[in-house]
């Protein structure tokens, strides 16, 4: 039997927020993977975040003195296909499942 193709499979659903809450918890311990200085979100970030995800699915992005960080936390899970889970101070924690190998259950 053939196995389904991950790029066309459905859009997960997103998540409640009691598994939100469980990624927060989750992300306590993680130390941040990427983060983002002065220039904002860019091309080059979103690509790394892309990477972090895939690597890690739950992931903490730092903010270095943002002016919008719920813009930019937005900016960050729109352009990367995250769900936010949170945003403590200036982390902002993301999470995406693996298309083919899920770690993280939530």
């Amino acid at each position: 039997m053939a196995r389904p193709d991950p790029c066309s499979a459905a859009v997960p659903a997103p998540l409640t927020a009691s598994q939100r809450k469980q990624a927060r918890a989750l992300a306590h311990h993680i130390e941040p993977s990427v983060r983002v200085g002065q220039g904002g979100v860019s091309e080059g970030v979103l690509g790394a975040v892309r990477q972090a995800l895939l690597d890690h699915e739950l992931i903490k992005v730092r903010l270095q003195e943002p002016e919008d960080k719920k813009g930019m936390a937005r900016a960050l899970a729109s352009g990367t296909g995250a769900e936010l889970c949170g945003l403590v101070g200036h982390t902002v924690i993301l999470y995406k499942r693996h298309p083919e190998l899920p770690r993280v259950s939530l």
